[in-house]
């Protein structure tokens, strides 16, 4: 019995037929539409998540069998917190708070439990994220800070971005010039020894 695996990462309730699935079960002759209603069923609680599933397909019969993973703990603490993202600078600002029993439900979603060490996973995820544990709700003065922040952080990658003088933009224009004189490149000088 020859058993084919498609792995995949789909938003949660929203799977298709386009790539990655489609393309990857067609040729294991298996129903897609089938895998796919199947995939949506089992994800429709993840909704806006990206959720790893897995499909095995045995080809002689065409028979699937279909694991779903959970998603990163960072996903589910962004749901629960109803945010977007976390805090660009983390450790410098909040961006929002969770309850004790709100991380307990994500330990549970993430991991099956909700035991100290599973916990104190997530509420360490939670820090990185700039997301407190029962510090209250976020101030506006807190909003702007980060917001702050934040801007500060994509101007800084902004300046990154920019080729250095003399950097690689000066490389380049330089072989564009070498070009223009009719590409002739000149041969190194040779040391004197």
């Amino acid at each position: 019995m020859p058993e084919k695996t498609v792995d995949a990462v789909v938003e949660g309730g929203k799977a298709s037929a386009a790539p990655p699935l489609g393309p990857a079960l067609g040729p294991l002759g298996v129903n897609i539409q089938q895998v796919i209603d199947a995939i949506n069923e089992k994800t429709r609680d993840l909704a806006g998540m990206k959720v790893p599933v897995k499909v095995t397909v045995d080809t002689a019969t065409r028979k699937f069998r279909l694991s779903v993973g959970t998603p990163p703990a960072s996903a589910l603490i962004l749901k629960e917190a109803g945010l977007k993202k976390g805090a660009a600078t983390a450790g410098k600002d909040r961006v929002g708070d969770l309850t004790e029993e709100q991380v307990k439900k994500i330990a549970r979603a993430k991991f099956g439990s909700d035991e100290k060490v599973y916990v104190n996973q997530i509420r360490g995820t939670c820090r990185s994220m700039g997301i407190t544990v029962g510090e209250g709700k976020v101030t506006e003065e807190e909003k702007k800070l980060a917001e702050q922040h934040k801007h500060e952080a994509e101007e800084a990658a902004k300046e990154e971005e920019k080729p250095a003088e003399g950097g690689e933009g000066a490389e380049e224009g330089a072989a564009e010039e070498g070009e223009a004189k009719g590409g002739e490149e000149k041969e190194p000088e040779k040391k004197k020894e």
